[in-house]
C-alpha cells in the first residue's frame, strides 16, 4: 500500500469536525491504525469515568482506519460494531490499536483493543462495507 494513502487518511480523520472536540492523534499503516486520545473530565459520566461513547469512538475509529488502509479507492462505512468494556477509565491516554481481520472486495472485518498505561480496558470488533463514495471526493483526503 501507499504511504501517501495512509497520510491522506490521517489528514481526512484529523480534518473531521468531530475531532476538534476529541483532539486525537492517528497513525495508519498497512492493515493497522493507532488512535490516541487524552482523557479529560468533560468526557466523564456522573460516576467520574469516561462515558461509553468515548470507548466506542476510539475503538471504532481504530478498526475503521485499519480497514480503510487497504481500500485505496472508496470510503468505507461501519455496518455494525460491538464493544466490550472491561474497566472504567478516569485518567491517562486512551490508546486504540486497530487491525484488519479479513476482507473481500466489499465487506471487511476489523478489530481493536483499547489500553491505558498498557492495561486493556476495552475491545471491539466491527463489520465494514465499501461505499460508493470515492476517497478522492471526500473532504480532507
Amino acid at each position: 500500500m501507499s504511504t501517501n494513502h495512509y497520510r491522506n487518511l490521517e489528514r481526512m480523520y484529523l480534518a473531521a469536525p468531530i475531532n476538534k472536540y476529541y483532539s486525537p492523534s492517528i497513525d495508519i499503516s498497512d492493515g493497522q491504525a493507532l488512535i490516541e486520545i487524552s482523557v479529560r473530565d468533560d468526557f466523564f459520566h456522573a460516576a467520574k469515568a469516561i462515558h461509553g461513547s468515548i470507548y466506542f469512538k476510539a475503538l471504532d475509529d481504530a478498526a475503521y482506519f485499519a480497514v480503510n488502509s487497504v481500500v485505496q479507492d472508496y470510503f468505507v462505512l461501519t455496518v455494525s460494531f460491538n464493544i466490550y468494556i472491561n474497566l472504567p477509565v478516569s485518567s491517562g491516554i486512551l490508546r486504540a490499536e486497530g487491525r484488519l481481520v479479513s476482507g473481500t472486495s466489499r465487506h471487511y472485518v476489523g478489530e481493536s483493543f483499547l489500553t491505558v498505561d498498557g492495561q486493556e480496558v476495552a475491545r471491539g470488533s466491527g463489520t465494514f462495507l465499501k461505499s460508493k463514495m470515492k476517497l478522492s471526493e471526500t473532504p480532507g483526503y
